[in-house]
């Protein structure tokens, strides 16, 4: 497929920049693949679409707080920090992203927090915003950690055009979230509540983790056409013994299977074996799903609305086949649906 198909024209006033009151209450678009019907309810309501036995796969990634401002050494020049991921403990060594990227180079010092009381040096060029820092602070490793992420802020999408706030710290954020990592939230898995998770539960409606650690290639402009030609940055993951007998389990006594995001589809889709089953898997993974796909272990899909050209929306179209998510996206817009992390639902069945 080409990447000119999946343009639409997205009014801005749909992207949600700040989370229903309630997770569990926001709009729930419902999307049947056999019949090709749309139906709309709230999203407290999936636990009418299964039954005992039933599954659904989360992503337990914990999103930190990625995002620091600072000062240039002598100058004093403003920057920004984006935290990717620690490469190295005992050296406190973190790939980063700095802007502005030119007035940065390596030797420079930066220094953080009111005080300045978190300095950092750059060692390393990796691409032509990416540094590699080392983070000057004498003390344990769980110190220095807390001390880096107390002046961090949340990492919220470029799309909401605002500030993070304290608020985000805990909405931005899955309430089962748990091995940190991430600097992208897995967006469809904020809508479940403790009392639906509970709900769940007393159904009979199995719950499982998956752990992918969604990174900022979520958001990388795609520059190619012709999609197979395009490379997803590798992602952390890993998929355990205990989810994978799960998973067959269900499979093999016929129950349905749901994929809660598009996180988790890619790791389904990365850790898949023979006849329909799934199998352990720890390492990284560039997975890149469009249409068309053929999926043998998730029979339904929960994922946000996202954005044109994104990556996302190709693997929803995959799941939920190109044109009937087109349509079901064209609704959306036409009935407000809101987009994006803070967003709005949709179950694919």
């Amino acid at each position: 497929m080409k990447l000119s198909q999946f343009k639409f024209k997205l009014p801005e006033e749909l992207i949600a920049s700040e989370p229903a009151k309630n997770r569990d209450e926001s709009r729930l678009m419902i999307v049947n693949r056999k019949t090709g019907e749309i139906e709309h309810r709230i999203f407290k309501e999936i636990i009418q679409y299964f039954d005992e036995g039933d599954m659904f796969i989360f992503n337990d990634t914990r999103v930190f707080p990625a995002r620091l401002t600072g000062n240039k050494e002598k100058t004093g020049a403003k920057i920004e920090v984006f935290l990717l991921r620690e490469l190295n403990q005992e050296h406190k060594l973190w790939d980063v992203l700095v802007e502005p990227a030119r007035k940065i180079r390596i030797g420079n010092k930066l220094y953080f927090g009111e005080n300045e009381s978190m300095v950092a040096e750059v060692i390393d060029n990796t691409t032509s915003r990416g540094r590699t820092l080392r983070f000057l602070y004498d003390g344990p490793h769980a110190e220095f950690k807390d001390a880096l992420f107390k002046l961090g802020f949340t990492p919220i999408p470029p799309y909401i055009k605002r500030q993070p706030n304290e608020a985000d710290a805990e909405n931005y954020q899955c309430i089962f979230a748990k091995n940190e990592g991430a600097v992208v939230a897995p967006a469809a898995g904020m809508h479940f509540s403790r009392e639906l998770l509970k709900r769940m539960e007393l159904k009979g409606v199995e719950s499982g983790f998956l752990t992918l650690h969604s990174g900022l290639g979520n958001y990388r402009e795609i520059d190619v056409e012709d999609l197979t030609k395009h490379r997803m940055d590798s992602e952390e993951m890993e998929v355990t013994e205990s989810l994978v007998e799960k998973v067959n389990a269900t499979k093999d006594n016929g129950h349905k299977v749901c994929a809660v995001g598009t996180s988790v589809l890619r790791g389904i889709e990365s850790a898949v074996s023979m006849g329909g089953h799934m199998k352990t898997f720890s390492g990284w993974t560039n997975k890149f799903i469009f249409p068309p796909y053929d999926f043998t272990v998730p029979d339904a899909m929960v994922t946000n609305f996202h954005m044109p050209y994104s990556t996302m929306l190709m693997m929803v179209c995959a799941f939920g086949t190109y044109d009937l998510t087109m349509k079901a996206y064209a609704e959306a817009i036409e009935k407000g649906y809101r987009f994006g992390a803070y967003g709005d639902a949709m179950l694919i069945l």
